[in-house]
């Protein structure tokens, strides 16, 4: 089953939106779709950035995810309301990352607007 959005649809590089249970983007070029919530903590990666090497990016705590494969590939900086280091606490939190990936589905741009396969 596929969601729409509709034509006036806009992706430009860097950009994140949501699309139902999506968070649709443009990374480097290529558009992308993962599911919406972090592994962290459940904030919705929607509204959330594509940092400069093409990761999205936490909103709450900056956990940084691969778009492509949809892993963790750096975990959170703070925990709760408390931003800052916290070595242990992100190791742990990367290992499950890094098992409990984002799924991530292919977007299509249509006549129609954009689509999540």
């Amino acid at each position: 089953m596929s969601e729409q959005r509709p034509v006036a649809a806009d992706l430009p590089p860097g950009s994140v939106r949501r699309l139902g249970r999506w968070a649709v983007g443009n990374s480097n070029g290529e558009d992308f779709a993962v599911s919406r919530r972090c592994r962290h903590q459940l904030a919705d990666l929607s509204e959330g950035h594509v940092d400069a090497e093409g990761c999205l990016v936490c909103p709450w705590h900056q956990s940084r995810y691969d778009v492509v494969t949809g892993a963790m590939v750096a975990g959170p900086r703070g925990f709760l309301g408390y931003h800052g280091s916290t070595p242990g606490y992100t190791g742990l939190v990367l290992s499950y990352g890094r098992r409990l990936k984002l799924r991530v589905r292919r977007l299509v741009r249509t006549a129609n607007g954009l689509e999540v396969r």
